[in-house]
C-alpha cells in the first residue's frame, strides 16, 4: 500500500507548518553554492504543494524567509529575492491549475517593489481559488507579528473602540497576520534542528511537532504523508485526558 493510501482523509490535518530548513547545508554537501540549494528547495515546495491538494489538505503554510534572514549576507538575500519572484511568476499558473489560493504573511514593507508587485498580483489571480491554501511567510518573526498586535489593540484602546478587559484570545488572533486562518495543528521542520525559530508562536501552541534529519530540498511528496501519518498517530487532548476524550 502507498503512503498516501495509508492516510485516513477523515482525520487530516486542517493546516500544516513547515519550517524548510538545510537548503544550504544540503547544497554544501554537495559542493554546490548555496543558491542551488535554495534553487532545488523550490522544487521541493512545488512538490509538496501537489501533494497537499492531492489529498485534500486545507491549509499549508511555509516558512520561506524570516526577518532575521536580512542579516545573512546581501549576495544571499538578493539571490533569494530573484528567486522568489521567479518561482511565484512561474507557478502562477500551476497554483491556478490545482485551485490553490496563495496568502502571503509578514512584514512585507521591507521588500523590494518588484516582489511585493509579483507577490500581489498572485495573490490577487487565485483569491477565487477553493482548494489548498497555500501561505507564505515572508519577512516574518513572530515576536514582530505578536509586537505588533499588541501594538494595534493599545491604539483601540485608547481610541476607546474596546476595553482591556473585552481583549479575549479571540480577539487577540484578529489582529494577527493569520486572522481568519485556522492554528496549525502539524508543525513539520526538515534539517535536524528541533527548535521553532521564531514562527508562529501564538499559532503552534497545540500543535504537533515533527523534525526530520533531512534538508529541505529532499523533502518531496512521500516525506509529507508519513509526517501526516505520524500526526494521525498522536491523541490531540488539548488539556483533557484519555478518558474524557473516550
Amino acid at each position: 500500500m502507498s503512503l498516501i493510501d495509508s492516510i485516513d482523509k477523515m482525520r487530516l490535518p486542517q493546516h500544516v507548518a513547515i519550517i524548510m530548513d538545510g537548503n544550504g547545508r544540503w547544497a554544501k554537501a554537495r559542493g554546490e553554492a548555496r543558491s542551488k540549494g535554495h534553487q532545488e528547495g523550490v522544487v521541493s515546495v512545488r512538490k509538496v504543494v501537489e501533494a497537499a491538494t492531492a489529498i485534500q489538505l486545507k491549509y499549508l503554510t511555509v516558512y520561506t524567509f524570516s526577518l532575521e534572514n536580512w542579516k545573512r549576507p546581501d549576495s544571499e538575500v538578493q539571490a533569494l529575492m530573484s528567486l522568489l519572484v521567479s518561482a511565484v511568476y512561474r507557478e502562477t499558473q500551476d497554483l491556478m491549475k490545482n485551485n490553490v489560493r496563495l496568502l502571503v504573511i509578514g512584514d512585507l514593507a521591507r521588500l523590494q517593489d518588484a516582489v511585493r508587485q509579483t507577490l500581489s498580483d498572485c495573490v490577487e489571480k487565485t483569491s477565487a481559488n477553493t482548494g489548498t491554501t497555500l501561505v507564505l511567510a515572508l519577512s516574518y518573526s513572530s515576536r514582530w507579528e505578536l509586537r505588533n498586535a499588541a501594538r494595534l489593540l493599545a491604539v483601540e484602546v485608547e481610541k476607546k473602540n474596546i476595553t482591556p478587559d473585552e481583549i479575549t484570545e479571540e480577539l487577540f488572533s484578529n489582529y494577527l497576520t493569520t486572522r481568519g486562518l485556522p492554528d496549525p495543528d502539524l508543525l513539520i521542520r526538515t534539517g535536524g534542528e528541533k527548535r521553532i525559530s521564531n514562527f508562529l508562536l501564538w499559532q503552534l501552541s497545540y500543535a504537533e511537532l515533527y523534525f526530520t534529519d533531512m534538508y529541505w530540498p529532499d523533502f518531496r511528496e512521500d516525506e509529507l504523508y508519513e509526517a501526516i501519518l505520524y500526526y494521525q498517530q498522536r491523541e490531540r487532548r488539548f488539556g483533557k485526558t484519555s478518558e474524557q476524550l473516550n
